[in-house]
């Protein structure tokens, strides 16, 4: 062990990476990348994207609608100098209790949905998160270490300045807590439950964006707080050791749709709600996604309106059904056309239809929607080899970014090299 020791601590000397100078008022890449672009006339510098998903599960309706959707019209909008990181987030997943066997199967699920919805490997980085990590093998050595994180590592040094009241002031983890004990809301959630890693996951949130010095977020509604977290622990990191290491990333307003549980509309579709009833998966066969939209709770008033105080489940469907067919360009928005607008005018155009006629139409525009996905999912699942190429080729340019960051966090903190 002494031998392996001394090993270790010789490459860590010898493979140092260059970093800037310490007293450099910059350490940014993307900044030195707008610097340059204002300088050579062009408006818009390059902006990083990044956001991920956890592997707890096929995603359902609700993801691809309100997040999956989105991340391939930022990939297909984005300008060539753009770069864009989708993780998932592996790590997160620990937060509560897993099936080891299970995770490893849900990460390559993961990930060969990402693919099947349409995100292109050669012009995103579809990477999880905790594989970014560098090993003695990577350093041309026979000797082969434990991996470290880099997601991890900053999470860590994010924990040191984060302060209680702000991990307090968050939210979130009530409601997971909620779900995994199957409390009817987060008044009924017993405290004594919560670990140190679900309390404190936003800041490996915040170490998952910061890390690829992202410049834009999408988010939803729900993921607001976590981002201006993450802008806080930006600037308080910067402000500490008075180094503008990081940027305070900007959230990108996307159209997200909310799509509600079909079994509680009062609730989000969640693929950790106790009733199966509840979401759509995306790999869902079609006899399945019928049998749920049939059984999907609407109410006892005749016809079709949208008013989701009144009729949530009526409107929770509207909205799926809207949804599905912007996609296929059957109903495309109209210029400056707000939401409630375009439901109320698809709620009057159906007004008449009985619940049964009504449920129909939507289960005909959901199976458009998935099929395609389902039939892509299948294709590319099979091909455990493709999935574990993709993985690692996105590992590695992610690493390089990742460990760009971190030399220059370590310097700035003082630990790492001596």
């Amino acid at each position: 062990m002494q031998a392996q020791l001394r090993i270790a601590t010789n490459i860590t000397r010898t493979t140092r990476v260059q970093t800037l100078p310490h007293h450099s008022p910059y350490v940014l890449n993307s900044v030195h990348e707008a610097l340059r672009y204002t300088s050579s006339g062009q408006q818009t510098p390059p902006k990083t994207i990044f956001s991920g998903i956890q592997p707890t599960g096929i995603p359902h309706l609700g993801n691809y609608l309100g997040a999956l959707v989105n991340w391939v019209n930022l990939q297909r909008n984005a300008a060539p100098t753009d770069r864009l990181f989708f993780s998932i987030v592996g790590l997160h997943a620990l937060t509560l209790p897993q099936n080891s066997i299970k995770l490893r199967q849900e990460r390559l699920d993961t990930l060969a949905i990402l693919l099947a919805v349409g995100l292109d490997p050669r012009r995103s980085v579809l990477f999880c998160q905790d594989q970014v990590s560098l090993t003695l093998n990577e350093l041309h050595m026979k000797l082969t270490l434990c991996e470290i994180p880099q997601h991890a590592e900053l999470a860590w040094m994010l924990n040191c300045t984060t302060p209680m009241g702000k991990l307090q002031r968050m939210t979130t983890w009530k409601s997971k807590l909620a779900i995994a004990r199957n409390a009817n809301s987060t008044d009924e959630v017993d405290e004594s439950h919560l670990n140190l890693g679900l309390f404190a996951y936003p800041v490996l949130q915040a170490a998952d964006i910061l890390l690829y010095r992202a410049t834009h977020v999408p988010v939803g509604e729900d993921q607001q707080q976590h981002l201006e977290l993450s802008r806080d622990l930006a600037d308080l990191f910067n402000r500490t050791h008075k180094e503008r290491v990081f940027s305070l990333p900007q959230h990108i307003i996307t159209p997200a749709k909310r799509i509600l549980s079909l079994r509680d509309p009062s609730q989000k579709m969640s693929k950790s709600a106790p009733h199966p009833a509840s979401r759509i998966l995306l790999t869902d066969p079609p006899e399945t996604i019928e049998k749920k939209i049939k059984s999907a709770v609407t109410d006892s008033q005749r016809g079709v309106e949208y008013d989701p105080a009144a009729r949530p489940g009526v409107a929770n469907l509207l909205t799926i059904l809207d949804a599905c067919r912007t996609l296929s360009g059957e109903s495309p928005p109209g210029e400056g056309e707000d939401t409630g607008t375009r439901l109320e005018t698809l709620a009057s155009e159906m007004s008449t239809l009985s619940h049964a006629d009504f449920k129909r139409l939507v289960n005909d525009a959901v199976q458009s929607t998935l099929a395609p996905i389902r039939d892509e999912y299948t294709r590319i699942r099979v091909d455990e080899s493709y999935l574990r190429d993709v993985a690692e080729a996105g590992r590695m340019r992610a690493l390089e970014v990742a460990e760009r960051t971190m030399v220059d966090v370590r310097e700035v903190l003082g630990v790492g090299r001596l």
